[in-house]
């Protein structure tokens, strides 16, 4: 069992950055891949980035690649989102996921193993 929490997020102007963190705890047997989606008010929760267990592999929705980065700390089990450049359009909460492979930008919701409770960001015009 994994339990995930996200924290960092809050209210930033556009062109601003912060940096979402997601702290894994609970009995883990196995390595895990780790994602991070978001859903904006009245959206379908979409993918925004997947980074494998050793982090050797990293993949993003196109509409955050060059402006996001997904990055790990496996001895502290945790996984990091640092987003640059942020737009209005970015406003969502944001949900850290764990999955069993790394999947890149094919990964959709339906492969998520254990979700977080989510973080909101919003991005002021």
């Amino acid at each position: 069992q994994v339990q995930l929490v996200e924290s960092g997020g809050g209210l930033v102007q556009a062109g601003g950055s912060l940096r979402l963190s997601c702290a894994a705890s609970g009995r883990t047997f196995s390595s895990y891949a780790m994602a991070w989606f978001r859903q904006a008010p009245g959206k379908e929760r979409e993918f925004v980035a997947d980074i494998s267990w050793s982090g050797g592999n990293t993949d993003y929705a196109d509409s955050v690649k060059g402006r996001f980065t997904i990055s790990r700390d496996n001895a502290k089990n945790t996984v990091h989102l640092q987003m640059n450049s942020l737009k209005p359009e970015d406003t969502a909460v944001y949900y850290c996921a764990a999955d069993r492979f790394f999947r890149g930008a094919t990964m959709t919701t339906s492969f998520v193993t254990y979700w977080g409770q989510g973080t909101q960001v919003t991005v002021s015009s």
